[in-house]
């Protein structure tokens, strides 16, 4: 899409190039000096195809092709005007330059160089004025030309402006897919937690509603792990894994009380390192011989997941933590 309009664009400012260099030939009058304006027509069209064909897979324009183009603005109306008596400068070949120079100043604008293209303007406007006077100068085109690099100019920058907004768009869209497909993936995995963890209490329940509540010691035993296994499923989050969970029942059937919080400690981690995470976390959990353990992935810049370990009695002494393991972001 974007090349097919650039072809028809870049076909218009030739088509236009060449019918206003087709003007500049057709003299109705001998001119005074005809070499000059054909000089004035070549150094034209050279400008004009440096301007639009240069450096075509870029929309800003190249900053040789556009001193060119200001030269070209300042050149052209002196060579034209001197091969030309003064009774002669009003006429319709004589004239060609006015719309000539416009149109090369709106593809310098197109072509995201506006100081340039108004730049162009102001010198065709000298010029004319002065070698036609300012009243024949404004009558036989300079309005035309001004108002061509004026709506250029508000083409361009209402362009510009609708490409911003598409890209932010485009960037709001891609934003929100992401968000929904992250929502999506937890949602089935909270449902496959959710799934587990009924799997593992859901026996457990009917036999404490079959006997009426009435369990032996290791049916007791059973309850309380599949109470832990239930509130872990649900609070562990990204920090469960096989090993973990193995590590984690290994010390409640040891005495220790574990808890869980995940609380986004892992997130923005790739998953081989969230998997070496829950590795060193099984292992520390293995090791450990406190009473209580507490286990926390924060939303830490530093620390992906905190270990702590307190003997009995020690929930308001500190010298009773003899755990503390941090678990780092990035390997070390």
């Amino acid at each position: 899409m974007r090349r097919s309009v650039r072809s028809i664009t870049t076909a218009l400012a030739l088509g236009f190039a060449l019918y206003f260099a087709a003007r500049g030939i057709w003299w109705t009058v001998q001119p005074d000096a005809p070499l000059l304006i054909v000089a004035a027509i070549a150094f034209y069209l050279a400008s004009v195809l440096t301007a639009v064909l240069g450096a075509p897979r870029e929309v800003r324009m190249p900053v040789g092709a556009a001193m060119l183009a200001l030269v070209s603005s300042a050149i052209v109306p002196v060579l034209v005007s001197l091969a030309l008596e003064p009774s002669l400068r009003g006429a319709g070949f004589a004239t060609w330059y006015i719309g000539a120079t416009g149109l090369l100043a709106v593809v310098c604008i197109v072509r995201r160089r506006p100081l340039v293209g108004w730049a162009m303007l102001v010198t065709l406007i000298v010029a004319a004025c002065a070698f036609m006077g300012i009243g024949s100068a404004f009558t036989l085109g300079l309005v035309g030309s001004i108002t061509w690099v004026v709506v250029a100019q508000l083409l361009v920058f209402f362009w510009d402006r609708a490409v911003r907004d598409t890209e932010r768009l485009a960037d709001v869209q891609r934003a929100v897919s992401a968000w929904h497909a992250t929502q999506l993936v937890r949602q089935r995995e909270r449902r496959v937690r959710a799934q587990r963890a009924l799997a593992v209490a859901g026996p457990v329940l009917s036999r404490t509603i079959a006997v009426r509540g009435q369990l032996s010691e290791d049916e007791r035993l059973q309850a309380r792990l599949a109470e832990g296994t239930l509130r872990d499923e649900l609070r562990g989050g990204d920090l469960m894994s096989d090993a973990v969970r193995e590590a984690i029942t290994e010390a409640r059937r040891a005495g220790a009380t574990v808890t869980v919080f995940d609380e986004g400690g892992l997130e923005g981690i790739d998953e081989q390192r969230i998997d070496e995470i829950r590795a060193e976390l099984a292992g520390v959990l293995a090791r450990a011989h406190s009473n209580r353990l507490i286990i926390r992935a924060g939303r830490d810049e530093t620390n992906a997941v905190t270990v702590v370990g307190r003997t009995a009695g020690g929930a308001t002494d500190d010298d009773a933590v003899e755990l503390w393991h941090e678990i780092r972001r990035v390997a070390e």
